[in-house]
């Protein structure tokens, strides 16, 4: 399901204040924007990688380990993204802001999200716009807005409530696994939304649920309760936190979430709907242990991933960054590199596809999980993982001066619309 990918950067076009001398800011923004990079081999893959057209790359009965690793090093984007937008939704409170203000911020950018996803982005991504008869994706996007119109109203409760609250969901929506979007009748479509990766029909349209909500939404409030750890000074009864107190943090829980993921899964009973099992390899059992659920994501995908980035995280803040540096670039104008991105993987993708096989059809994402939408490319579409690496390069090459001017652009001026961007 490579396809439902799009760009979880959307989420952290909620920023917290770009003052590159404050290490807490640079240490978000440093890790969302490797993450950005990372996003951008996987669209690249998903648009050129002759794999992507006739398996999953996590499907060990296909894959090949190069392949594997390729996806798999990208689980780490959606999990970041989801969590720093909830970070910056707690900074953006603690600049003198009121949660009525902040509740209204969430909503209005969510809905706008939303929107985008539906439209813009959908345009950008399948070069489609109609709605009979065509498959409608519900991506990142559409989740990371729907989160933060849910998020609008959890902000309201205590943070140690909604704390408590975003942990048990994150750790037990797994006990769901087994309910069938079928057993609800009518109202299937309501648990496709919720909780179960499936397609229904709404009118002339068939939407197809790549992101369904739980437990994403707890991800971002989860991020929403750990902003304070990104707190400097105190505000509204919320202690300050030191650069040496922060990083120690940082780095025990990043530990301890790496290991409750070794130690849950190597007991291989709950965390996640498909236990690992003995390969043909010890390599290839490795990569069944890797192999966790991402649609919706696993309580042990959300562990394999959030863990290393708290690490991660613990490690950048001994580092000090220029504004120019490229973690700060990409880092600070998510959205703007995601939307543009898109536009130039795919852009590449029609003129590879046209010098190879001359001017067709094709122009949409040829991956698996669009099932008749592959009829439009020639039989044996696509690139080597080589020439998938190059041209990721070279777009994180060209987006770099395209995302250094919009930075710019975001600090010298302070036009309401900018920050919806």
């Amino acid at each position: 399901m490579t396809t439902l990918d799009s760009p979880a950067t959307a989420a952290s076009a909620i920023q917290p204040a770009s003052s590159s001398g404050q290490s807490r800011i640079q240490t978000v923004d440093a890790v969302r924007g490797a993450v950005i990079i990372l996003m951008a081999l996987d669209h690249v893959r998903d648009y050129i990688s002759s794999a992507a057209m006739n398996f999953s790359p996590t499907d060990l009965t296909r894959t090949t380990t190069a392949i594997f690793f390729t996806r798999w090093i990208t689980h780490f984007c959606a999990p970041v993204f989801a969590f720093t937008a909830g970070i910056g939704a707690f900074l953006w409170l603690g600049r003198s802001r009121t949660k009525a203000q902040l509740s209204r911020f969430l909503l209005t950018r969510g809905l706008w999200l939303i929107f985008l996803e539906l439209t813009v982005l959908r345009f950008i991504l399948v070069l489609e716009i109609g709605v009979k008869d065509h498959l409608i994706i519900l991506s990142v996007i559409w989740m990371l807005g729907l989160s933060m119109v849910v998020l609008a109203g959890l902000v309201h409760l205590p943070t140690r409530v909604l704390a408590v609250l975003s942990v048990v969901v994150i750790v037990g929506h797994n006990l769901f696994d087994k309910v069938s979007a079928a057993s609800f009748g009518d109202w299937a479509w309501l648990w496709n939304m919720l909780h179960q990766l499936g397609v229904f029909r709404f009118h002339d349209a068939s939407i197809l649920v790549g992101y369904p909500l739980v437990p994403w939404v707890a991800v971002m409030a989860a991020g929403y309760c750990f902003g304070q750890v990104f707190q400097s000074h105190p505000s509204k009864g919320a202690p300050a936190w030191d650069a040496g107190r922060r990083r120690q943090f940082l780095l025990r829980l990043g530990v301890g979430l790496s290991a409750a993921f070794i130690v849950a899964r190597a007991l291989n009973v709950y965390g996640d709907p498909f236990r690992w099992a003995t390969q043909s390899s010890r390599l290839f059992t490795v990569l069944s242990f890797l192999n966790t659920t991402k649609y919706p994501p696993s309580f042990l995908f959300l562990l394999m991933t959030l863990g290393p980035a708290m690490i991660a995280m613990a490690w950048l803040e001994h580092r000090r960054f220029s504004d120019v540096h490229p973690l700060m670039v990409f880092g600070r104008v998510p959205f703007f590199f995601f939307t543009v991105h898109l536009a130039v993987i795919h852009a590449i993708a029609i003129l590879l596809g046209y010098l190879r096989y001359g001017w067709t059809n094709f122009l949409l994402i040829p991956a698996p999980s669009l099932g008749s939408m592959r009829s439009k490319f020639p039989a044996d579409f696509g690139f080597d993982l080589w020439v998938v690496y190059v041209v990721w390069i070279a777009v994180i090459v060209m987006m770099y001066p395209l995302c250094r001017w919009f930075a710019g652009l975001k600090q010298r001026r302070r036009h309401w619309w900018l920050s919806y961007l």
